[in-house]
């Protein structure tokens, strides 16, 4: 622990790797001989007791059968980020609460490393994210920013299933373009499954659910599904 004028300034925690265990390959995961060692580099932690918390390792480089020399595998590390996964984690989670400046202040980090974090999150959960008993969805815009320019909204693109209700897609702009963009990103089966929108009356929204084979046929619903929104088009 490193302290000035009586108080904890960090946390420093130094690792050693097992000599019994081989380091892992970094691409296929599988145990491979030694080859050498990489300078020590440092990760930030979850803070603990609020106060910042480092991992130092020097990284092995291991010749695995497959890929040849690679740096092993880091559990708890994430390419050459200087943000440990778990820590990752812990910022994005807090930075739907508070703002992202907010939440470097809070942590003792910087905003990049909340940016960095989020957009970690976010490619995380779209990797694993399933789209499967997508049956009705919103479409909306959104103004940010400032001024009334074309770049100044998004197109969102939203699951608001009884059981389900998240976030699906976001583009920049509120064309036609955006929309059958975001469709595409979906994909086909999901459009298929479809059985319900709910648009914005935005014209080129508008068009783009007349054009579409899946909504071609559709007209307003009312105390369906405990809803009466008359924006709220059946598709099926």
């Amino acid at each position: 622990m490193h302290c000035s004028q009586g108080r904890p300034q960090s946390i420093e925690i130094t690792m050693e790797p097992h000599r019994g265990i081989r380091g892992r390959c970094s691409r296929c995961r599988r145990p491979a001989p030694g080859y050498d060692h990489l300078p020590q580099r440092r990760w930030l932690f979850v803070p603990l007791w609020g106060i910042p918390t480092y991992f130092h390792y020097a990284p092995r480089r291991v010749e695995c059968a497959e890929h040849g020399v690679v740096v092993e595998h880091i559990p708890w590390s994430d390419g050459k980020r200087p943000v440990t996964c778990a820590m990752m984690g812990f910022l994005a989670r807090w930075a739907r609460r508070l703002s992202w400046r907010e939440t470097a202040r809070a942590f003792q980090t910087s905003w990049e490393a909340v940016y960095r974090s989020v957009a970690w999150f976010v490619q995380w959960g779209l990797a694993h994210r399933q789209l499967r008993g997508v049956e009705a969805i919103g479409v909306d815009e959104i103004h940010w920013g400032r001024g009334l320019r074309a770049d100044n909204f998004l197109t969102v693109i939203y699951q608001i299933d009884a059981g389900c209700r998240r976030l699906l897609w976001v583009g920049r702009r509120r064309s036609q373009a955006t929309l059958r963009r975001g469709l595409k990103a979906l994909g086909p089966e999901v459009v298929k499954g479809l059985r319900f929108v709910c648009s914005d009356m935005w014209k080129p929204y508008l068009q783009v659910n007349g054009e579409e084979p899946i909504m071609r046929r559709k007209r307003p619903l009312s105390n369906k599904k405990g809803f009466s929104d008359p924006n709220l088009l059946n598709i099926i």
